[in-house]
């Protein structure tokens, strides 16, 4: 469930949290906000699980992830599963405390976290569906908060998009090599040399809309100071890929929680 290594966490928790602040115009309800957040650490956990499960054939011949534990045989498929749905019927079992509408959404994101590790096998773009699957926790987010999404829901949820394919294209650039002779398909493999100008477009794209969401609420400069500090820290990331060092391309990938942490943070100050 990588409930030791939470970044992954962080990545859905706080554009989770974008959606919140901007939905409620502040401080979300209570309930709400409690529910959203432990549906962040179940269905992060969730995904982590059926990762593996669908690359447990796969994570051996990859240096990264050759330890993990059904790759090795110490969980089996089964037990895997078993804890999978698991996970996801605790997540329901929370959404079921909101609406009929969340609930809804809720199971359109299910249906792309599940989808999202066999897209490897078919399609180079299994980043997308990663980014719209943590992303839908937004329009959830304002349908949870308001009963509705409307522009700024979904504006906010490409925004989210966008940078979710950035910065897991950076993740699977570390890993690009293996995939390439295992026959496993990624943005990063698609993107080839072109990969850190397309990275930037998605990050320039994620600035962009956000900035698009600050003019449509009216926000306050505290919100485009975290959005100055997002921009930053993603030239901060390009500078890091140019390297072409595996380790720097890690780093680059870990370095949005705090891009997407700075986000919150300026709508929580605008806001306060």
């Amino acid at each position: 469930m990588r409930l030791d290594r939470p970044v992954g966490t962080y990545l859905l928790l706080w554009p989770t949290l974008w959606g919140l602040w901007l939905a409620a115009e502040g401080v979300p309800k209570l309930d709400v906000l409690v529910i959203f957040v432990v549906g962040v650490y179940l269905m992060r956990a969730a995904g982590c699980v059926i990762n593996d499960y669908a690359d447990r054939k796969v994570d051996g011949y990859v240096e990264r992830t050759k330890q993990r534990p059904l790759a090795t045989g110490l969980v089996s498929p089964k037990e895997a599963l078993v804890l999978f749905f698991g996970l996801c019927l605790a997540a329901f079992i929370l959404v079921l405390f909101t609406n009929g509408y969340t609930v809804f959404l809720s199971i359109s994101a299910l249906v792309l976290a599940t989808a999202y590790p066999f897209m490897k096998r078919y399609t180079h773009w299994p980043q997308a569906a990663l980014g719209a699957a943590f992303a839908m926790a937004i329009p959830m987010g304002f349908t949870a908060q308001t009963g509705s999404t409307g522009l700024s829901a979904w504006l906010t949820f490409t925004a989210a998009v966008c940078m979710t394919i950035a910065y897991d294209t950076y993740y699977a650039m570390v890993d690009r090599e293996d995939d390439v002779k295992i026959g496993v398909r990624s943005t990063a493999v698609l993107f080839g040399s072109w990969d850190l100008a397309i990275i930037a477009a998605f990050q320039m794209a994620c600035v962009g809309l956000l900035f698009t969401v600050g003019q449509i609420n009216h926000l306050n400069s505290p919100f485009y100071l975290g959005l100055a500090v997002m921009a930053g820290l993603f030239i901060y990331q390009q500078r890091l890929g140019r390297s072409r060092i595996k380790t720097n391309y890690f780093k680059a990938f870990i370095n949005n929680q705090w891009a997407a942490l700075s986000v919150w943070v300026g709508l929580l100050l605008n806001y306060t």
